[in-house]
């Protein structure tokens, strides 16, 4: 499987792709949402950063968004749209609550969508699907995503989807520890804040 752009200003911490995509939002809670994805070439650059699509395809991608401004920003929105139902989704998981089902319905709408541009194909010995023509679509993207995010859904692993336990943190992660005992979406940011923030309470109660 592809690996993230290690240079890409984008964080892919989560262990897992729907999750990274989910996590490209923070303090949903609060008055003062950061969205990272603010327009559709930050999508694109989501896109090659995360691998789900290659240089070459969002270069193609950003020349036919200059072209259909409208339906590129139409593209936006239902990532949005999408990337808040995987929120939805994992975060009910990962806190034992009710599923949504308006959230379901929209992935189920995004897999199905995500279906009709993949085709299984046979070589080196083996079976694989493929995405057909991901650079016409401004979608294409989101194919893997929504694939991912059914797919993890479906699997035993979804036990294993946490929210970070920071107190300024609402990311999402998989936690594929040996003892599943992990509890920050990243140890060097939120793990280390959170320890800083318990000394420095200590040392006021000292």
């Amino acid at each position: 499987m592809p690996q993230p752009d290690p240079n890409t200003p984008f964080e892919f911490t989560s262990s897992h792709l729907a999750l990274d995509f989910a996590n490209t939002a923070d303090y949903r809670a609060g008055e003062c949402m950061k969205d990272r994805l603010t327009d559709y070439p930050r999508l694109l650059e989501w896109g090659i950063g995360s691998a789900t699509i290659n240089q070459e395809t969002g270069d193609r991608l950003l020349r036919l968004s200059r072209e259909s401004p409208g339906t590129a920003q139409a593209t936006l929105r239902r990532a949005l749209h999408l990337r808040e139902a995987i929120f939805q989704l994992f975060s009910a998981v990962a806190n034992r609550r009710g599923v949504p089902g308006s959230s379901l319905a929209v992935l189920n709408a995004a897999a199905r969508q995500a279906s009709e541009h993949s085709q299984l194909e046979h070589a080196n010995r083996r079976f694989l699907w493929r995405w057909v023509e991901p650079e016409s679509s401004l979608d294409a993207m989101l194919w893997p995503v929504s694939r991912a995010a059914v797919d993890l859904l479906a699997s035993e692993e979804v036990a294993f989807v946490r929210h970070c336990a920071s107190e300024n943190c609402d990311w999402l992660f998989l936690d594929t520890s040996k003892n599943h005992r992990r509890r920050w979406c990243d140890m060097k940011v939120c793990g280390n804040r959170d320890k800083a923030r318990r000394y420095y309470r200590r040392q006021k109660a000292g």
